[in-house]
């Protein structure tokens, strides 16, 4: 049997691994991968293909539609009159409501990144036999792993 779990890479992490090797798990049935952080900073526009679930459009969007309302309802009473102001006021909307987006994202949340801090993950993989199964899972848990998963290993054991 095997378990893969998740780790942040902390003191919890050396903590599980010594429990396993209390429980009676061999050190070379115990495989950590740390994982590298991301080097390149994001896109800020999406495409088709590759879309982060960051939108700069949104924000736009809603300001555009409130700014033509606005827009439009006082054309009545300028010179241009309701379509063309309401197109002014949908196209200054839509480019101020994009660079809010994009200062926000771009500025603020880059700090909140930067201060918070990226932590690495390790990945733990441990065989174990299926008796032991039970009990490391509950190990791993308890030194707060971010996610564990079982996987039948038949070669496990000859």
């Amino acid at each position: 049997m095997q378990l893969l779990s998740t780790f942040e890479h902390s003191l919890k992490l050396e903590l599980a691994i010594s429990a396993l090797e209390l429980e009676g798990i061999q050190k070379q049935h115990i495989f950590a991968v740390p994982l590298n952080n991301r080097k390149v900073e994001r896109r800020l526009l999406d495409n088709l293909h590759n879309s982060d679930g960051v939108s700069l459009f949104s924000t736009g969007a809603a300001m555009g539609t409130a700014f033509a309302v606005v827009g439009a309802s006082m054309g009545f009473s300028l010179k241009w009159g309701p379509i063309y102001w309401g197109l002014i006021g949908a196209g200054s909307g839509f480019l101020l409501g994009f660079f809010v987006d994009l200062c926000i994202n771009k500025l603020f949340k880059k700090r909140l990144r930067v201060l918070r801090g990226k932590n690495p993950q390790v990945i733990l993989i441990v065989e174990c036999k299926d008796e032991q199964a039970d009990r490391v899972e509950n190990i791993l848990w308890r030194y707060l792993a971010l996610g564990v998963a079982r996987v039948q290993d038949a070669s496990f054991g000859d």
